[in-house]
């Protein structure tokens, strides 16, 4: 007997909140704004996981938005977890907000655990990744 594949609409969101993927991240990937910085550096993560390189790329300041993303390169990575440690500002009435985080991930069978803490702004009305201190261990 196949078992059975549960749908898109039914996974658990990779951001680690107690929410369906849909619910989620999902709705900032198909067009929603993230009310805050923390719910962008979220989305981003899950992004990340499910390689969303045009979401990556659309929520980039452009002051340091990359021309292109390549995730192609990182197929060899498991992302395991996100932890929000911090956030400074980054509410809907602000414009420039921070967020520090541990993500977790292997390759090759070995852990990692990547620590950033990013900054953001808004930028026409939407939040937006312009930058992070990274330091991976």
């Amino acid at each position: 007997m196949k078992k059975a594949v549960p749908s898109v609409a039914a996974d658990a969101c990779p951001c680690g909140q107690p929410l369906a993927y849909a619910q989620c991240c999902g709705r900032f990937h198909l067009g929603a704004l993230p009310a805050t910085a923390a719910q962008l550096m979220r989305s981003r993560y899950s992004a990340y996981v499910r390689c969303d390189e045009a979401y990556l790329l659309q929520s980039w300041a452009s002051s340091t938005r990359p021309s292109t993303l390549d995730l192609a390169d990182d197929a060899g990575v498991k992302w395991l977890g996100l932890q929000l440690l911090d956030t400074s500002a980054g509410q809907a009435a602000d414009n420039t907000g921070t967020v520090r985080f541990v993500a977790r991930y292997k390759v090759g069978g070995r852990a990692f655990r990547l620590q950033e803490n990013s900054r953001f702004i808004r930028e026409e009305g939407a939040w937006r990744y312009l930058d992070g201190e990274v330091s991976e261990g």
